[in-house]
């Protein structure tokens, strides 16, 4: 287990669609080095000498480093990074599941901030914010301009500062003013609910060091309150991953002990692994088995009941691991549309107490030896996120999207693979001249429902396949296959 441990771990939000990584914090000492290119770094002190003496206005010599560290890293692939203080602190509070702030989900609505659903007992629930509120100013900035980042920012801060939030709620046409105390937030990453008699839905929105217990308390209450369950629905849509040992512990709750769930390879020894649906897999320290728990709760439930897996383009990573899986498996029906494609691993490893580097390591496998790198998970029913088709997907960002991901660094396109790139970007204007059209004709509309809302198109699918009801499969979504690897 210690080997596992030492290439596993953390799968965080990258840009986007949901470009994650799986890492975890180590620090490997080296034995011994390759020579190093001793002209090249002869180069490097040149032309950092030159900077210092010769540039405009003085320059900040540990800015200069730290920025080439920075480059060195990111020029690799799109998931190596040099974390500075700031950003290692907001990368560690990404994947505990744990930050000071207001303690609200949110989303963007015409500009606005908008109250997706204040977290329970925070201080933001406790100030009687509700799901749908607009937020219009934080503090004395208006959040007209402001990007979703930019106002989690500003809403975030120190334990027991104070912010100001105005508020514009809809229903009762008036705008007022609240001052919330900040505090530490523990985010919930699992709801779930019985949709209809006999059938549940579960949303995992990202795996953090608190879903396996949550997914286990919330399937607990489930069964309780529908001791007949006969299908289960699965959400990972829109989830960019998480831990891997929470991707393994969330595998395990639906396949047989010791089911082999992700595979590693890379050039260290402790980047070849196996991870199987076992304790010592996915249990970090010392500590209750919730997943175990959960199956002795529920006589084995979950290890039989019929299952649908729900992903699209934005399910990613420690989402797709799940989603490969279940599917090789042969454990569960995947609907949807074609997932992410973050087929690789990566490591993050201190450079002192407040920065590291996060740097791909290995690449996963799902049981069957398959790489989604670039590809994603195909899904066994394409099922269109509306009646009306897949209105906005093209404007999802995926692996296979970004510059120097695995697979296409270092060689040229070939003609075909330019026009498909072409023809993407076709539809992505397409897709955005829809967009503004929506957005112009229903300004204050929300353009596709909610996950787990009656109006959930693919949910409802999911049902029908659950019940043996026709599925109105799409007609038009079609495989992306994955660029050539390397």
């Amino acid at each position: 287990m210690g080997q596992k441990w030492k290439i596993a771990g953390w799968l965080a939000i990258g840009a986007l669609a949901g470009a994650l990584t799986t890492v975890q914090l180590q620090a490997i000492a080296r034995a011994s080095l390759a020579p190093l290119p001793l002209e090249e770094l002869q180069q490097l002190a040149a032309v950092f000498g030159i900077i210092k003496t010769d540039y405009v206005e003085p320059v900040d010599e540990k800015k200069l480093i730290t920025d080439a560290i920075a480059g060195m890293v990111s020029s690799l692939d799109p998931h190596s990074q040099y974390f500075d203080k700031k950003s290692f602190k907001e990368f560690r509070e990404g994947t505990s599941g744990r930050f000071v702030g207001v303690g609200i989900e949110i989303t963007m609505e015409d500009g606005l901030v908008k109250v997706v659903s204040p977290i329970e007992d925070s201080p933001a629930f406790r100030a009687g914010l509700k799901a749908g509120d607009l937020i219009t100013k934080i503090d004395d900035t208006p959040v007209k301009g402001l990007t979703i980042n930019d106002a989690v920012k500003r809403m975030r801060g120190e334990p027991n500062t104070k912010v100001t939030l105005t508020i514009f709620r809809r229903d009762e046409n008036r705008t007022f003013a609240v001052t919330i105390t900040r505090q530490e937030i523990k985010t919930v990453s699992v709801r779930a609910k019985v949709v209809e008699p006999g059938y549940a839905w579960v949303r995992v929105s990202q795996f953090q060091e608190r879903t396996l217990e949550d997914f286990a308390r919330k399937v607990e209450d489930i069964v309780r309150a529908e001791p007949n369950l006969k299908g289960l629905v699965l959400d990972l849509r829109n989830d960019p991953g998480g831990l891997l040992d929470a991707a393994v512990g969330l595998s395990a709750a639906f396949l047989p002990e010791e089911a082999v769930v992700v595979t590693t390879n890379g050039q260290l020894a402790e980047s070849k692994a196996t991870y199987r649906a076992t304790p010592r897999d996915y249990l970090r320290r010392a500590a209750s088995d919730p997943i175990a728990r959960l199956t002795a709760q529920t006589n084995g439930l979950l290890k039989r009941i019929p299952l649908v897996v729900l992903v699209n383009e934005g399910s990613a990573s420690a989402s797709e691991i799940v989603a490969g899986a279940l599917q090789d498996h042969r454990r569960a029906t995947i609907m949807g549309s074609q997932t992410f494609g973050k087929g690789s691993v990566q490591t993050v490893r201190p450079l002192g107490p407040d920065t590291a580097i996060k740097l791909t390591t290995a690449r996963y496998y799902t049981p069957s030896g398959r790489s989604i790198q670039a590809k994603g998970i195909v899904p066994d029913v394409w099922v269109d996120e509306t009646p009306e088709g897949n209105l906005f997907a093209a404007l999802r960002t995926r692996e296979a999207d970004l510059e120097k991901h695995l697979g296409i660094s270092g060689r040229e396109l070939t003609e075909a693979e330019k026009e498909a790139e072409r023809q993407r970007e076709r539809e992505r204007e397409a897709a955005r001249q829809r967009l503004e059209e929506e957005q112009r004709k229903n300004p204050s509309a929300r353009l596709l429902p909610e996950f787990g809302s009656d109006k959930d198109w693919q949910l409802q699918q999911a049902l029908n396949h659950l019940k043996g009801l026709p599925v109105v499969a799409s007609k038009t979504a079609t495989e992306r296959p994955a660029k050539a690897d390397n």
